[in-house]
């Protein structure tokens, strides 16, 4: 149909803005990513539809920008020290994910009939989850912290490594082309690239802490030298012959290691969610519809690999290094969709003449089914084991001993008078107390230092999941005088998992029939939970507020009280 024309860039951006927002608006009702609508704003305003992308250089060059904050971003998660403190499971995990899922991923698209460098392409680019979608949905279901949560955002940051290798290989194959064929010299991009490395290294080691400590002094300004920093890396860097993209990517990894990394990236994750509207916006708008037809058969095999061949590679690799089955898929669906890196790296290839815009538009849909539907696996994954795991006792060790690693072998089995799960600051002052007054306990947790803090009042600990009913069959309960869950429960509306409901469940099919505490934030959210089975609710503040008033009326002077 015939585009609409604007008289000057700003109406046009404005109705694009607002295009996107009103979709972004629909996706939300569905429990979609802004990505989906983005990427569906810039269909529906493309050339194909609504044909209103007409400022084409001024839109590519905010998408541009967007990528450099982008990788700036993930640059600054590349801390040394970060690195180095990676777990042996999440680099095995990611590295193993990674590996099978390029190979797969090649195989499939060579029998597909896809030429070879394509599907080296598209192989890399269905190894790249989207780390801002996962966070997102673990966080609003409360698990960014639950064993499974920690170690896939473990193994997210070895994608993230494998990312910046990637487009490393990437750049390094442009700047070979570009010497093939007399563009410039090979010798002098390098020398560029390594003296770049060198003012990097010289830059964290001497100046970084310090600059950054001035700058701070603003947090409008730290903002605004956030981005000039990032801009201007990926500037130096095009003009070099590295591209954009590590430009900004070594500006990220420049500031990695200061105090001030968590601020900048906190302050510009909105900045980067508004600007890679317009690389989404752009992307869309570029893709020609009439070609995506034949896109759709290869799509769909490759969506359906991502969607069940990914979360299946991931279960493998950790049941094989003895995580419990219900770990391992839990963890495994956080890969079960392509990143927006994903989509990056296709255009990094389109730019360069590797890839065809119909490799990119494969990729795309790819992207949009994997994402979409990705999403309700995350947020209905519980109730989605509890369909598979009939089927998932093959990918479980006879005994998952990695899981097991942490306990405190029982000194006599059943002699524990409480149990308590979750081992924070309040199940450690639970514990104190309660051991103060002579009872023998036993803390349960999946975070190993919270288990060596815990064992350093001389108490004993098993590592595991309290919503695990598997795992809560198997305590030692025989005596026990009564189960305290200390672990506030506050329920979102995408946190379909419930861990009090599981827990009051599980004691319930173990025939447990003592006492059993459960912790909520507020009291009136207690009395669904004596429904279950729960006999006693503990509610911090309320309780806390009801002693401090105590504590008041006790020893306060009398003039206070009248």
């Amino acid at each position: 149909m015939a585009g609409f024309e604007f008289s000057s860039v700003f109406y046009e951006i404005s109705v694009l803005v607002l295009l996107a927002a009103v979709l972004g608006l629909a996706g939300l009702s569905l429990r979609q990513p802004l990505v989906v609508a983005f990427i569906a704003a810039g269909i529906l305003a493309g050339p194909d539809v609504l044909g209103l992308v007409q400022s084409d250089e001024f839109i590519t060059l905010l998408s541009q920008i967007s990528i450099a904050v982008l990788l700036f971003l993930v640059g600054l998660k590349l801390d040394v020290n970060l690195v180095r403190n990676l777990g042996a499971v999440s680099v095995a995990t990611g590295l193993g994910q990674v590996t099978f899922t390029a190979a797969i991923g090649f195989a499939l698209c060579l029998i597909m009939g896809i030429d070879w460098l394509t599907a080296v392409y598209v192989a890399v680019a269905l190894t790249f989850s989207s780390t801002i979608i996962i966070v997102k949905l673990l966080s609003d279901k409360q698990e960014i912290d639950a064993l499974h949560g920690k170690i896939a955002l473990g193994f997210l940051i070895v994608q993230d490594i494998f990312v910046v290798l990637a487009m490393v290989v990437v750049s390094a194959i442009g700047l070979g082309e570009a010497e093939g064929e007399g563009g410039g010299s090979l010798i002098v991009l390098m020398l560029g690239a390594l003296a770049m490395l060198a003012f990097v290294y010289v830059f964290i080691r001497y100046l970084a802490n310090g600059l950054l400590q001035l700058v701070a002094r603003s947090s409008e300004l730290l903002v605004i030298f956030a981005v000039g920093w990032a801009a201007g890396f990926a500037a130096i860097a095009d003009w070099i012959g590295l591209g954009k993209e590590l430009g900004g990517l070594l500006a990220g990894v420049s500031l990695a290691s200061t105090p001030m990394r968590d601020a900048i990236g906190a302050r510009l994750a909105s900045l980067r969610d508004f600007l890679l509207l317009f690389f989404f916006l752009s992307l869309g708008a570029g893709l020609d519809l009439s070609t995506l037809g034949a896109q759709l058969g290869p799509a769909a095999v490759l969506s359906v690999f991502v969607l069940i061949g990914n979360p299946l590679i991931v279960l493998a690799i950790m049941g094989f290094m003895g995580y419990r089955k219900r770990t391992g898929f839990l963890a495994g669906l956080t890969v079960a969709q392509i990143s927006e890196f994903s989509l990056i790296f296709m255009a990094m290839g389109l730019s360069l003449g590797h890839v065809t815009e119909g490799a990119m538009g494969l990729v795309t849909l790819v992207g949009l089914v994997t994402i979409a539907l990705s999403v309700y696996m995350i947020t209905w994954s519980h109730k989605l084991y509890a369909l598979c795991e009939p089927l998932l006792g093959v990918f479980e060790r006879r005994k998952p001993f990695r899981e097991l690693e942490d306990d405190t072998p029982d000194r006599d089995r059943g002699t524990y008078d409480f149990i308590i799960l979750g081992l924070g600051r309040y199940g450690c002052r639970i514990g104190q107390g309660l051991k103060s007054r002579g009872y023998r306990l036993l803390g349960v947790d999946f975070d190993p230092q919270a288990l060596r803090h815990w064992r350093g009042f001389g108490l004993d600990a098993r590592f595991g999941d309290a919503t695990d009913p598997e795992f809560l069959a198997h305590l030692p309960l025989n005596g026990v005088k009564g189960v305290i869950s200390a672990v506030p429960r506050s329920r979102g509306p995408l946190s379909e998992a419930d861990g009090h409901a599981a827990l009051l469940h599980a004691l319930k099919s173990a025939g447990f029939g003592r006492e059993v505490a459960v912790t909520v934030n507020h009291m009136e959210d207690g009395e669904a939970y004596r429904k279950l089975g729960a006999t006693l609710i503990l509610a911090p503040f309320d309780d806390a507020a009801e002693g401090a008033v105590q504590k008041i009326m006790r020893e306060a002077p009398p003039e206070l009280l009248g």
